[in-house]
């Protein structure tokens, strides 16, 4: 009974006269799950977001950039301007997301690699977390800096000058003095493109192998 529902699982196997003849046709959605699981790994590497605040006494302004794991850049100076404000200290934010990002991102690579081998609509479902990966990312990081925004502390030196806000998690912003400029970086457009990749690869994936399990119907 397990065997059997591995089997609808996993979809029909492509017959060998049927590789021989249309071997390409079966081979680009491989090589573009394959593509995309890269993309994933090597975004790990990079930054995926990074803002920069312009302030008066910072005319060329303060940047800080945000890996999955970890903050970089001027983070200490950029806390010290939104004590002024009641706004929490950076690195509070989104602490469990950084502890697990590195291992949810190769478990997102190794679901695409595995939807390689499966031949039947579940595939779609299995790459689905890492195409909507970057829509996630900053989903969950509008979320913090609306947390942060809205959570000032009353006791701050300037609370009573700036009410409770929710800074933009992309483009412009303004607080106060403050001027923010946030953007997308390195890693998320990495994750766009595996998100693309993956697009494309259903598309191929369905043109390949749709004929087959429509024939085991």
């Amino acid at each position: 009974m397990m065997a059997e529902g591995m089997e609808q699982f996993i979809g029909p196997r492509v017959p060998e006269n049927e590789w021989r003849a249309n071997r390409i046709r079966y081979v680009i959605p491989t090589l573009l799950f394959a593509a995309a699981a890269v993309l994933l790994i090597v975004s790990i590497f990079w930054p995926y977001w990074r803002l920069t605040l312009h302030a008066p006494q910072y005319p060329k302004g303060l940047t800080v950039q945000a890996y999955l794991n970890r903050l970089e850049g001027d983070v200490f100076e950029i806390d010290g301007l939104n004590h002024y404000i009641g706004m929490r200290p950076l690195n509070e934010a989104a602490q469990f997301e950084r502890e697990v990002s590195i291992i949810g991102v190769a478990a997102l690579a190794l679901l695409i690699l595995a939807a390689i081998f499966v031949h039947t609509r579940w595939a779609a479902l299995l790459a689905l977390p890492a195409l909507l990966f970057p829509a996630i990312f900053l989903a969950d990081l509008q979320f913090w800096m609306a947390n942060f925004g809205q959570n000032l502390d009353p006791r701050a030196p300037l609370s009573s000058s700036i009410k409770p806000f929710v800074p933009p998690v992309l483009f412009e912003g303004k607080i106060g003095q403050f001027r923010t400029w946030a953007e997308p970086d390195t890693g998320l457009y990495l994750a766009i493109a595996a998100s693309v990749v993956i697009l494309i690869g259903l598309y191929f994936h369905r043109r390949a192998y749709k004929p087959l399990v429509d024939r085991e119907a």
